[in-house]
């Protein structure tokens, strides 16, 4: 005797061995014995064959009509076999009956399961409206076919063009659009990313990493809202100073300006004015929440997103010829000795004489003509002496502190787009990129009045028992990051006992963050405490340091994706083929003269700073990639005098040591308090 049985779904039969009351032990053609649930046996018979049976029926199967079968069922619970009887005969064979159990079991939009062979038909709205769905499924099905087939053969379809960035980047796999691109790379043989630009959906490398930027970040758009610059409300002393900021020409956003009052009296008065937002714009109000959104500018060769709409950065900006708001740090030291004896924060207005712009004046003003050697003939050349002779003093002690000199001896790269229509750079500009040694006089005076304010603050506003957003670095060793915290820490890098960042109120939203803290230290002192808008363990607070080091990361890592478009854009414009370089580690190298580190065939065996000429062999704008490998080492390997010199320096996407690159992007973010990221602003 044989039976067939259901498990799972599928359907068996096979040679009845033995039987008992509640199972069956069943032998299948294949030899394989099977112990099946007596509930699960749904016909047993003695001819024809399993193999045969099941066959016949499959057979019979995909010629009953499931409407027909649907209008023959009865309303009421029935079996399969009588099923078979209604809609073949009355004496309906073995083979029909295990046919309309086939036919009844796939088709649950007809007939609803009731177990034991057993069923009942849904209802007609039930029917139709299953119907309606395979017909959908069975269309989608056919346009996906339709999709892949165009893109294996180089065509996009629009719908596909559309989604590209979310189907490369964040795919909903259920998607028809994501299915057509993955059939099409299985019959093609192709990368998604290889298909998709073969087929035209890729307009150019240039959007390419800019919509994609904006995708993951700026899925709403790049506009703000309609916003409104609050005003300041309260009458502030005007301070008696003539400050001057020291930016590149392009910047809007100046955040900061110095002053020197008392030269010749022997006790000098270093003020370091910022701007002050944090006087009208309130924590949760329309403007904060539009920084919040994106908590930093973005910078880009030719093009930048700011934190705060243009006209709310105009409001409070210390532009030349205004009395400006600003939350001042004056600093009293011994002339002689440049002794700090004392210190104290001012909210005030203070007059901006003028904005000094790094691209007109770093070949004049330079250490000869700070140091009396050449003549100085420009504005605030007495002030701007003294201020490189405090940089240099306050950077010699950050020096001892740190334990060893400071060593960016990398250039700055500017690069500059020719031909730029609109406000966005279409990616086909002709780029100069130009360099600006680290370390000018301008850039040292204003890196090293940013260190000391956001180290005082840091220290005053902890002293007073208010939190801020400090960053720290508990040593220089290799692999010692920079963590971000509320609570002041050292930080070994820069060689400061805290470090905040307040500088940068208009382009950073930690700065402004900190700025409502410091205001509300300089307004109520002691109590600060009770009034401040944050409290120590605000939960607030972490949110906020976390969801700023996410977007800063991913601006700097954009940032530096997009520097290297150009870089390898210039490349193929002016026909380079060769590049001196110096080993880095990993068959890494980095270029003498552009910011480019790639890797080289042939340097993996070479020793760390050794110098190496390569011969590029090719780029890829769309992967970023420079193929190329070392044709000659050009340093005497046998000794260590013209190696390239180690640098403290980012390491442009490279698996550099943490302590130095850190140290740099504190560094230069620094400087960049008063230069709004020239390299950036550029166009």
């Amino acid at each position: 005797m044989y039976a067939l049985y259901e498990d799972a779904g599928k359907f068996h039969a096979g040679r009845v061995m033995s039987e008992a009351d509640s199972s069956l032990q069943i032998e299948l053609d294949s030899g394989k014995r099977v112990k099946v649930k007596a509930a699960n046996v749904l016909l047993k018979f003695e001819k024809p064959q399993p193999a045969e049976l099941i066959a016949e029926a499959q057979a019979l199967a995909r010629e009953i009509d499931l409407d027909l079968a649907w209008e023959f069922a009865p309303e009421q619970e029935f079996g399969f076999a009588d099923l078979a009887r209604d809609y073949f005969d009355a004496k309906a064979s073995l083979s029909h009956q295990a046919a309309a159990l086939f036919r009844l079991f796939e088709a649950p939009h007809y007939f609803r399961r009731l177990g034991k062979g057993n069923f009942k038909k849904a209802p007609e709205e039930t029917v139709k409206a299953a119907l309606l769905g395979i017909e959908r499924k069975k269309q989608l099905l056919a346009q996906i076919d339709a999709w892949a087939t165009e893109l294996a053969v180089g065509q996009c379809p629009p719908p596909v063009r559309e989604q590209l960035y979310k189907i490369l980047f964040k795919p909903d796999k259920n998607g028809p659009e994501y299915k057509a691109v993955v059939e099409a790379a299985k019959r093609s043989q192709k990368p998604p990313l290889n298909l998709l630009t073969a087929a035209g959906a890729i307009d150019s490398p240039y959007q390419f990493h800019w919509k994609r930027f904006l995708f993951e970040h700026f899925p709403k758009g790049t506009g703000f809202p309609a916003l409104e610059a609050p005003a300041i409300k309260e009458t502030l002393p005007l301070a008696a100073v003539q400050a001057f900021s020291i930016d590149d020409s392009q910047t809007t956003e100046i955040d900061d300006a110095l002053s020197v009052q008392g030269l010749g009296t022997g006790t000098v008065t270093f003020g370091v004015h910022i701007a002050a937002p944090g006087l009208a714009i309130a924590p949760d109000g329309p403007v904060d929440k539009a920084a919040r959104d994106r908590f930093s500018t973005v910078y880009m060769p030719g093009h930048k997103l700011t934190m705060l709409p243009d006209e709310v950065v105009q409001a409070y900006t210390l532009m030349a010829g205004r009395e400006c708001p600003a939350v001042s740090l004056y600093v009293t030291l011994n002339e002689a000795t440049l002794e700090i004896t004392g210190s104290e924060t001012r909210i005030d207005r203070v007059p901006i004489i003028a904005n000094l712009r790094h691209d007109q004046l770093d070949g004049v003003i330079t250490e000869a003509s700070l140091s009396g050697e050449a003549p100085a003939n420009y504005a605030f050349a007495a002030e701007l002496a003294f201020a490189h002779r405090l940089a240099r003093h306050l950077k010699a002690a950050r020096e001892v502190v740190r334990g060893k000199p400071e060593n960016f001896n990398r250039p700055d790269y500017n690069f500059r787009l020719e031909g730029k229509a609109g406000d966005e750079p279409r990616g086909d500009e002709r780029v100069l990129i130009t360099t600006r040694t680290r370390g000018s006089a301008l850039d040292l005076i204003v890196a090293e009045a940013m260190i000391l304010a956001n180290s005082t603050w840091g220290g005053w506003i902890a002293e007073l028992g208010v939190p801020g957003i400090y960053r720290s670095q508990a040593s220089m060793a290799p692999g010692v990051k920079v963590r971000m915290g509320t609570r002041p820490a050292p930080h070994a890098g820069m060689g400061v006992a805290q470090y905040t960042w307040a500088t940068s109120p208009l382009r950073r939203y930690v700065d402004l963050v900190n700025q409502w803290q410091i205001i509300a230290c300089a307004k109520h002192g002691r109590t600060a405490a009770l009034v401040a808008p944050f409290r120590h363990k605000d939960t607030a607070l972490f949110a906020i340091i976390s969801g700023f080091e996410a977007a800063y990361s991913a601006y700097n890592g954009f940032q530096s994706a997009i520097e290297r478009y150009w870089t390898l854009k210039y490349l193929e414009q002016e026909g380079i083929t060769e590049l001196d370089a110096a080993v880095m580690k990993d068959g890494l190298v980095r270029s003498d003269t552009l910011p480019l580190v790639f890797r080289a065939l042939g340097a993996e065996s070479l020793p760390r700073n050794a110098r190496v000429r390569v011969r590029v062999t090719g780029s890829d704008l769309l992967t970023l990639d420079l193929h190329a490998n070392v044709i000659a080492r050009i340093d005497d390997p046998a000794t260590a005098s013209d190696d390239a010199p180690e640098v403290d320096d980012p390491a442009d996407g490279s698996a550099e040591s943490a302590g130095p690159l850190t140290l740099a992007i504190d560094m230069q973010d620094a400087a960049a308090d008063g230069q709004a990221i020239a390299v950036a602003e550029t166009s």
